[in-house]
């Protein structure tokens, strides 16, 4: 990494352009080996329940990889995953925590957006119509509060498994304690990492929906089209799953160095481990 990103006397935030830009070099440098993780990854999804938690815990373990190289202190897969396989089931907890949160949040805030967005466009409706504006305020109530929450448990599953002696919970109230002075700098390194992948995740993920709005369902030529639109959404994972863990491990190692100063080890690995 070209960034002295454990230098202590580099007391200002990393820049919004410099976390996506460590994020990009740390996914371009170990492009096989995280590539490998998330494809391993995207297949234990199919297995209800325990695959979930192996899905999380490889995410867990893409992160602390790129941390390990961050510091300077690099680990082999299979010693990082000795950390991580103990902790399968608090992975499990912390992605079911942040996304049933992440969920109630979206129903509140469409419910109020919903409401809020009805009173404004029944006020200027002769202006705007009262359905577009309605539409425009609860889009925009909802967008901000949910890149507000998910910015607050960004690093939500890193804690896990970066640090010694600590639980799922913890990792999640970790993560909003860390995250706390530096939301509107987090929901800009949200907006931009989404722009950054957004192409890719448009042409295997969205497009290929768009054509089964003209088929009938229970076609052939649905059914293949469905399967092509399933495997793309699959590719479009495993290719953006390592770049967003890997910023994860970036902004993690951000925020501690600003809030606590660096003070971070992991253990030292055998030397045979190094890459």
């Amino acid at each position: 990494m070209s960034e002295n990103f454990g230098s202590s006397g580099q007391i200002q935030p990393l820049s919004i352009g410099n976390v996506v830009s460590a994020a990009v070099k740390l996914y371009r440098s170990h492009l096989k080996t995280y590539l490998n993780l998330a494809a391993i990854a995207h297949l234990w999804i199919l297995v209800p329940v325990y695959g979930w938690a192996k899905y999380a815990a490889i995410s867990g373990l893409i992160s602390r990889l790129a941390f390990g190289e961050l510091i300077y202190q690099p680990e082999g897969v299979q010693t990082a995953r000795s950390h991580i396989e103990p902790r399968l089931w608090s992975f499990l907890r912390v992605a079911f925590q942040v996304g049933i949160s992440i969920l109630l949040i979206y129903l509140g805030l469409a419910i109020v957006g919903t409401m809020v967005g009805g009173l404004i466009g029944g006020v200027l409706g002769g202006i705007l119509g009262a359905t577009i504006m309605g539409l425009i305020v609860t889009g925009v109530l909802v967008l901000l509060g949910l890149t507000w929450f998910y910015s607050r448990w960004i690093v939500a599953e890193v804690p896990l498994a970066v640090e010694e002696n600590i639980n799922g919970g913890e990792s999640v109230a970790r993560s909003w304690e860390l995250t706390k002075a530096s939301v509107f700098r987090i929901q800009g390194i949200v907006l931009v990492g989404f722009i950054v992948t957004m192409p890719l995740v448009f042409v295997l993920n969205y497009i290929p929906r768009l054509f089964l709005i003209r088929l009938e369902p229970g076609t052939a030529i649905y059914l293949i089209v469905y399967l092509i639109s399933l495997i793309g959404s699959l590719i479009g994972g495993v290719l953006v799953m390592p770049f967003w863990q890997a910023l994860k491990a970036v902004l993690y190692l951000d925020l501690r160095s600003r809030r606590e100063g660096l003070g971070l080890q992991l253990r030292e690995p055998p030397s045979q481990d190094f890459r």
